[in-house]
C-alpha cells in the first residue's frame, strides 16, 4: 500500500465495460477555464431567463480545440432547450437552410460551426432570419414568381469560428455577443486532464496529470487526444497505472516532446532555420516545403508557434524566433537580424 500513497486516484483501476461517457462538460459550473468567457455567458443565460427570452446569438472564435462547441452545447443546456447542429460547409443550397430553420421550435439553438465558411447567398436567407426571425421564400419563376414570408419562432445562432476575418462585416454584425476563446493556463490544463481521467476511470499520479498537461498545447481537445493515448500505452505496457515517466515514455513514442510540439511543428520550424536561412519565407512556400496544406499550417500549427513566440509573422512572410533556434538545438545566426529591418 505504501506504493500508492502518492497517487492521484482518478476512477477505479478497473475499466468498466460500459461505453465511454462524453468528457464534454454540460454545464458552466463544469467547465474549467475561460472565466472572463464563463461570467459572460452566465449574466446573458440569467438575464434571458428572467426575461422569458431566447438568449442573443452567440458568435463564438479562436482556434480550434479549446472549447467553441462544447459552450453552444452547455449554452442549449442551460437554457433547456434543443440544439441543432450543422456546419457551414455542410449547408449547401437555400432549401438545405430553409428546411434546418423551419423545423426549429422557440429557444431552439443554433449551431454552426465554421460559420464563416457559409456561401453568401445563404448569408441572405440567413440574415431576416437572425433579425425579424422570419424566412422570405419565392414561389415561381418568372412573371408568376411571388415572395411569402414565413414567421419563425424566435431562436438563437451560435455561431462558431478558427477565421473571424474570412466572415463578412453584415453576418458578424448580427451577433449580439461575441466571444475569443484563449489558451488555457497550465493549472486549468491539469484540471481538464485530471476531469477526464476520472471519467474514462483512469488510475494516474499527479506527475502523469501534470506531463500530458504540460505537452497538450495548452488546449483541451489535445489533451484529451493525449490522455486517450497514454491510457492505451499503460493498459498495455504499464498495468494501467499512469505515471510521469509512463507517460513520458508514451508520448515520447508519438513524437510529442516536452512543450507539446509533434512532428510536423518541428519540420516546419527546421524547414525554415535550414532551408530558408530562418526566413522570412511565405506561407505556401512553407507549405509546399514539408508537404502540408497552407490552411492546416495556419489554422493548426501556427498559432500556437507563435503564442510560444517560436515564430514571427512580417509583412515579408514568417521568421523563425531565437527561441526556435533553441528549443531545437540549432544555432542563432545573428545576421538574421538584419532581415528584419
Amino acid at each position: 500500500m505504501s506504493e500508492n500513497d502518492n497517487r492521484i486516484i482518478a476512477g477505479k483501476a478497473k475499466q468498466e465495460d460500459s461505453p465511454e461517457l462524453s468528457l464534454r462538460p454540460k454545464r458552466l459550473s463544469e467547465m474549467i477555464g475561460q472565466a472572463r468567457v464563463k461570467d459572460n455567458l452566465q449574466i446573458l443565460i440569467e438575464a434571458a431567463r428572467k426575461r422569458e427570452e431566447s438568449v442573443d446569438h452567440i458568435l463564438f472564435y479562436g482556434p480550434p480545440g479549446l472549447g467553441k462547441t462544447t459552450l453552444a452545447h452547455v449554452v442549449a443546456n442551460e437554457m433547456n432547450v434543443n440544439i441543432k447542429v450543422t456546419a457551414g460547409p455542410a449547408i449547401e443550397r437555400q432549401g438545405d437552410l430553409a428546411a434546418i430553420l423551419t423545423n426549429l421550435r422557440a429557444g431552439d439553438v443554433l449551431f454552426v460551426d465554421e460559420i464563416h465558411r457559409l456561401g453568401r447567398v445563404l448569408e441572405e436567407v440567413l440574415y431576416p432570419a437572425m433579425e425579424d426571425f422570419a424566412l422570405d421564400i419565392v414561389i415561381g419563376k418568372g412573371p408568376s414568381a411571388r415572395s411569402i414570408r414565413l414567421k419563425l419562432p424566435h431562436f438563437t445562432v451560435i455561431g462558431a469560428t478558427t477565421r473571424l476575418a474570412l466572415m463578412t462585416a453584415p453576418l458578424r454584425a448580427r451577433f449580439g455577443a461575441l466571444f475569443r476563446l484563449d489558451y488555457y493556463d497550465f493549472e486549468s490544463m491539469e484540471a481538464i486532464v485530471l476531469r477526464a481521467a476520472e471519467l474514462l476511470k483512469v488510475e494516474v499520479d499527479g506527475d502523469g496529470v501534470s506531463e500530458i498537461a504540460n505537452r497538450a498545447r495548452a488546449t483541451p481537445r489535445v489533451a484529451l487526444r493525449l490522455l486517450r493515448r497514454v491510457r492505451d500505452y499503460a493498459q498495455v505496457r504499464a498495468d494501467g497505472f499512469i505515471t510521469g515517466n509512463v507517460a513520458n515514455d508514451a508520448l515520447g513514442l508519438l513524437d510529442v516532446d516536452k512543450i507539446g510540439l509533434d512532428e510536423i511543428d518541428r519540420r516546419m520550424l527546421t524547414a525554415i532555420i535550414k532551408k530558408f536561412s530562418g526566413g522570412p519565407v511565405g506561407l505556401d512556400t512553407i507549405a509546399a516545403s514539408i508537404s502540408e496544406e497552407s490552411d492546416t499550417i495556419m489554422d493548426v500549427y501556427e498559432p500556437y508557434l507563435l503564442q510560444l513566440g517560436f515564430l514571427e509573422r512580417t509583412s515579408r512572410g514568417r521568421i523563425a524566433s531565437r527561441a526556435a533556434y533553441d528549443h531545437l538545438g540549432l544555432a542563432y545566426p545573428e545576421e538574421i537580424q538584419k532581415n528584419l529591418l
